[in-house]
């Protein structure tokens, strides 16, 4: 090949990736947001009796907020979790152990004043486990997070004896799950507390440099000098520490919890990680965009349950979402690389 070929090749521009590529890349999943939103609203209106809807009411924005709340708090960890390359199927069964351990403390016969401390530290404690099986061991996530999931629920269980431990007392953090300030419920305000959380790690220090760089590359990372197994014991510890959060919110608004706390949680928080933008293969992805696909989860489980569907069709939605997720997950990999 000669020379005048080479420079004229390397004077070409770059391919560029399709322009509905290029958008995706810059507005992530908001105009899926948008669209559906809408569009449920079409079908609520056009469904509905009386030829109105209240889809777009205050109140149901307020409902879908704190449906959405207890998700995103899940969806935060898993954030930290999947950007290493991870995942993190224990967060259902860590809630409800969380939960049940929690709701047992706040009896009035045990230690109340202890049952936020427990709640909190009982999730990160088995994301501790969950991390050191991980970082330590060396085993697959995948297989760590399955099996604890399983161990964790029975564990739920036995904690709880097969019941529901209910507080009729109305325990002293029930104004997590029915409280309100300035006028929007502290479900939304401690969501908003834990995605601001997120984003300063993960774009403000160090450490979440360190993330990114073991997601994108760990046999790297490890050559520059990261901590790699610390960097993978510290993100399963926060999503434990989150689960347990999660177990806190859920228990205070019934003033109870059982071992059926949490079951499918972690399908709802891996869709919205993914469906926001965050690579199952790592490195790539932001906390912003797991809010826009808890939110895309949130709107979607409030419509179909105005328009009357059985929650079987509400599971079947969901994993077609998944699926759509890693679609366009694979999608978006192949448009950055064109651009």
């Amino acid at each position: 090949m000669s020379t005048q070929t080479i420079a004229s090749q390397a004077s070409l521009p770059p391919r560029r990736g399709s322009l509905a590529g290029q958008l995706f890349n810059r507005l992530g999943m908001l105009p899926v947001l948008i669209v559906l939103y809408l569009v449920f609203y079409g079908l609520t209106l056009y469904f509905s009796a009386d030829g109105t809807s209240n889809f777009m009411s205050a109140d149901n924005t307020m409902n879908i907020m704190r449906q959405v709340a207890i998700n995103l708090v899940l969806a935060c960890g898993m954030t930290f979790v999947i950007l290493t390359a991870g995942i993190d199927l224990s967060v259902g069964s860590m809630l409800a152990v969380s939960a049940v351990l929690g709701m047992l403390m706040s009896l009035p016969d045990h230690h109340p004043a202890l049952a936020i401390p427990t709640f909190l530290i009982a999730g990160l404690v088995l994301g501790m486990l969950n991390g050191a099986m991980v970082s330590f061991l060396s085993i697959n996530p995948f297989v760590v997070t399955l099996g604890t999931m399983t161990a964790l629920r029975g564990a739920a269980y036995l904690f709880a004896d097969g019941t529901t431990v209910l507080n009729q007392q109305i325990p002293s953090f029930e104004w997590i799950g029915n409280g309100d300030f300035l006028g929007l419920p502290w479900l939304v305000w401690i969501a908003a507390g834990v995605v601001l959380l997120s984003w300063f790690i993960l774009k403000k220090t160090v450490l979440g440099l360190h993330i990114y760089a073991v997601g994108g590359n760990p046999q790297a990372a490890r050559l520059t000098g990261i901590k790699v197994s610390f960097v993978l014991l510290f993100v399963y510890s926060i999503s434990g520490f989150f689960s347990g959060l999660a177990g806190a919110m859920s228990s205070s608004r019934l003033y109870g919890a059982n071992g059926n706390w949490g079951v499918g949680y972690e399908l709802d928080a891996i869709a919205a990680v993914v469906l926001g933008g965050t690579s199952l293969m790592g490195g790539v992805g932001t906390i912003w965009g797991t809010v826009i696909g808890a939110l895309i989860i949130g709107v979607m489980n409030n419509g179909l349950t105005i328009l009357g569907l059985s929650s079987f069709w509400q599971y079947v939605a969901k994993g077609a979402v998944i699926v759509l997720a890693v679609i366009l997950d694979k999608w978006r990999q192949k448009q950055a690389a064109l651009n």
